[in-house]
């Protein structure tokens, strides 16, 4: 339905105060009506219940962008004098559009991405702190989020172990940033004049050790800080993508050698490819052997820390100097909510100095103490923590190591599947929550695998019931699966190992007919 009420500005005069100030026009006050968000909210929220009862199997619909942009732009109202009248039906149509080309994250089909469908208590906080809108920096700008965000760091930090009087968390707007904040943070502790001076000055070249399995947000922070992607030491790995701790130390001998300087070193808790922990009890001797930070990436696996079936895969933690730790990912929040923690709560001030009379206040008092904009890039940022702290605080953490608990073991049951049916073959044992692994038939060639990998990949993103990734794993392409939803169960996996099976038959088949004379499977 369209709302009567008009704004009237092309034909009426502006309304004006006693002292000729002029008042908001009717459509200006609509727009910002309460009774009318009441409405609006309501239908959003009516369709977005439909759209979370829809549990059928379906991958994504991936559209043509020059029919969804046509599609967005007729939504667009052409009114451009006046304000335009509230249009329902447009709104619903959005919104429609808007789910219904996302990618399906809470059907059991969904198994592509580490993000995960929310909580939905969580999704409503979210609309609570889109509306009143409190960038929460600073104390005074946002009260609340700043104090949920202290007692969300002493929940978590019980899982970690830090000292409590000592230890430092700060949210950040995605685990990128996060990794950039710490790497900032670490080199400032090592070369404490860069700040102000810059690398010039500093004897040796500034280097970081990374895992050959690092994310790239690591690599890309290497350039963002002036280090150079050459100045990075990549660590060797196991098969299944672990830092090997035997090698580290020889490879850093070298890089010493050669003239650079180490300062962190990058360990993962659960890699992007492969959901892969680096040993960090390990890897923490060999930090402090070398006088290295030692900086986790647990952006993924941090959260297994809250299950005690799975705690023990970050074990050495507590040795840790800082954590990346995404509340999107695995704590199933909304994106962006990252956790970036420090074992030394003065290493959160170190990663920038910087001095602001607008903002940062000469006399610090009880308020600014739990400001957090000198700790972190962002001086407007969401309240991010505030979906998070409710659920907590609601439901209690034993709602997410449940459900941690059920996606490890639905991963398992995946694992356990795959290994009996002898036309696949996975790539690793899972560690958590994430899968790799082929199709492979008898009489394949190897040329040929990395193809039909990929052609399996993009034929079920075009049209099939499932949507999942996939990785490189030394150079050839694997299938991948993330379980993010606990409600998949063995026989959606039954059904999509046999639409892989079925995909991969039928590209099989028509390779052959279009190359007459040789084997089933042999394209190059």
């Amino acid at each position: 339905m369209t709302s009567s009420l008009s704004d009237g500005q092309s034909s009426l005069p502006e309304p004006t105060t006693g002292e000729g100030f002029r008042s908001p026009t009717p459509g200006l006050t609509a727009a910002f009506d309460p009774g009318r968000f009441h409405d609006g909210a309501v239908g959003i929220v009516s369709r977005l219940t439909t759209y979370l009862g829809d549990r059928s199997v379906r991958g994504l619909d991936l559209l043509d962008p020059a029919v969804l942009l046509k599609a967005a732009r007729a939504l667009m109202t052409p009114e451009r004098q006046r304000i335009a009248d509230f249009d329902a039906d447009r709104v619903n149509q959005i919104v429609d559009l808007y789910t219904g080309t996302g990618i399906p994250v809470y059907s059991p089909g969904y198994m592509g991405r580490q993000f995960s469908g929310v909580v939905p208590l969580a999704g409503l906080i979210d609309l609570v702190g889109s509306v009143v809108n409190q960038p929460s920096s600073f104390y005074e700008a946002g009260q609340l989020p700043n104090v949920a965000e202290r007692l969300m760091a002493e929940e978590l930090n019980r899982f970690i172990g830090w000292d409590r009087d000592r230890f430092a968390m700060v949210t950040t707007s995605g685990g990128s940033l996060a990794n950039l904040t710490a790497l900032l943070a670490a080199r400032n502790r090592a070369f404490p004049q860069i700040w102000t001076r810059g690398a010039g000055g500093v004897p040796g070249s500034p280097a970081i050790a990374i895992s050959e399995e690092a994310h790239y947000s690591v690599t890309r922070a290497a350039g963002v800080l002036g280090i150079g992607e050459r100045q990075i030491v990549r660590l060797p790995v196991d098969r299944v993508g672990r830092i090997r701790p035997d090698t580290a130390g020889p490879v850093l001998d070298e890089a010493h050698r050669r003239g650079l300087r180490p300062f962190c070193l990058v360990a993962s808790a659960g890699t992007t490819s492969m959901g892969a922990f680096d040993p960090l009890e390990e890897l923490a001797a060999v930090a402090r052997r070398y006088g290295l930070w030692l900086h986790v990436d647990g952006a993924h696996g941090a959260s297994l820390l809250l299950s005690d079936r799975h705690r023990d895969r970050l074990r050495g933690i507590e040795q840790a100097d800082s954590l990346t730790w995404d509340a999107h990912k695995m704590l199933f929040m909304p994106a962006p909510c990252t956790l970036l923690f420090y074992r030394d709560g003065t290493a959160a001030r170190g990663a920038f100095r910087q001095r602001a009379s607008y903002v940062f206040d000469e006399e610090p008092d009880v308020y600014s103490a739990y400001d957090s904009a000198e700790k972190n890039f962002e001086c407007t940022k969401r309240p991010m923590i505030m979906p998070l702290w409710t659920v907590w605080s609601v439901y209690g953490p034993a709602l997410f190591a449940q459900k941690i608990d059920r996606l490890c073991a639905v991963t398992r049951q995946a694992y356990r599947m795959l290994a009996a049916e002898p036309d696949f073959a996975v790539a690793h044992e899972p560690e958590s929550n994430i899968l790799c692994f082929r199709y492979r038939p008898d009489g394949l060639e190897p040329a040929t695998v990395h193809r039909l990998q990929m052609e399996i990949r993009n034929r079920i993103r075009g049209g099939g019931r499932f949507f999942i990734s996939k990785v490189d794993i030394d150079g050839v392409a694997a299938l991948r699966v993330v379980v993010m939803n606990h409600l998949i169960d063995a026989d959606h996996l039954a059904m999509l190992i046999a639409e892989i099976r079925d995909i991969g038959q039928r590209v099989l088949r028509g390779s052959a007919a279009a190359r007459p004379g040789q084997r089933n499977g042999s394209h190059s």
